[in-house]
């Protein structure tokens, strides 16, 4: 009997795995419910603002440079196997490298790269996301709570902008820094809110509805009257937290008009799951009828926001354009 012969007959249990574990991953990769449309987005919904682009840019450039290294990787492993095999006439040990100064350079110097080129994309994209513009559009104060959301439109409703004076601030809103609330002239304001059972009354999914205009910049001031919760509209490509005693702003431009789903994407307690909510974008024109329509409702004023920021969250500094 030939001493090679286990080795042989081990080989060939492999030989007729491989091809099914093949054909597996090919059914895995083409059963999906992506069409030719979804698959450049690599599993992203379509954005809807102005500034996902950006988001949907940088995760499509990391799944590139992931897919790269994958390649190169898998590449050198099956080499190694087909072409490094161990003998069947030779048994001694093949020629060593350890301790090979280059290529020890190499798998240093390598990863190195690619993590400072990563890092600079990220924080390159970061640091445009989070610019605000001095006078945005509106602004919108959403304060999480469990297990729901408000809204806080902080827009000049009555067209009157000596009402309320300049310079006040409702109290409601006074746990909010000045700086990264600043309200328009005239602010009075509207509000809405929800519970774990309202329902969007055109789509039925369950939550409030946060209106938004199309084309025009919002600035949102993330507050929690509890603990911390996280604001999340899907189709933005982006989320924030809302943490009780600190304010975090950011701004968007919505692009597309529709209702689309939100969500808190922070484990929040109990009934996490049911913090939901939608986003619905229109026109200007019907932006501002929806604002009168919950004055018509007597939902004048605002909510609460929250818990106040104090310390160096108060002092923080926001950047503007």
């Amino acid at each position: 009997m030939s001493p090679y012969g286990s080795d042989r007959s081990s080989r060939r249990p492999m030989r007729r795995i491989l091809p099914q574990a093949l054909a597996a991953g090919l059914v895995l990769a083409t059963a999906t419910g992506c069409t030719y449309e979804d698959f450049p987005r690599l599993g992203m919904p379509s954005p809807v603002t102005e500034q996902a682009p950006r988001i949907l840019s940088l995760w499509q450039g990391s799944w590139a440079a992931a897919l790269a290294v994958g390649v190169l990787v898998w590449g050198l492993i099956i080499w190694s196997i087909f072409f490094h095999r161990r003998s069947r006439t030779k048994v001694e040990v093949p020629p060593q490298v350890r301790y090979n100064m280059p290529i020890e350079a190499l798998f240093t110097t390598v990863p190195l790269v690619i993590i400072s080129v990563l890092f600079y994309f990220t924080a390159r994209d970061e640091s445009k996301l989070l610019e605000t513009s001095a006078r945005p559009d509106h602004v919108v104060n959403v304060v999480g709570f469990q297990w729901s959301w408000a809204f806080n439109y902080v827009e000049d409703v009555d067209g009157n902008p000596s009402t309320p004076a300049a310079g006040t601030v409702p109290a409601e809103l006074s746990s909010i820094p000045a700086k990264k609330l600043d309200a328009p002239a005239g602010a009075d304001g509207v509000y809405d809110y929800g519970t774990p059972a309202t329902r969007n009354p055109d789509t039925g999914n369950p939550g409030p509805t946060l209106w938004l205009p199309k084309g025009e910049s919002v600035r949102f001031v993330l507050t929690s009257r509890d603990v911390i919760h996280s604001f999340w509209v899907v189709p933005f490509l982006m989320k924030m937290d809302v943490i009780p005693g600190h304010t975090n702003v950011f701004q968007v431009t919505p692009s597309k008009e529709g209702t689309f789903v939100g969500k808190c994407a922070e484990l929040c307690g109990v009934d996490h799951s049911r913090m939901l909510f939608n986003v619905k974008v229109v026109s200007p024109e019907e932006y501002r009828q929806h604002l009168k329509d919950l004055a018509d409702k007597g939902q004048t004023g605002y909510v609460p926001a929250g818990i106040a920021t104090t310390g160096n969250a108060k002092n923080a500094e926001t950047k503007t354009q």
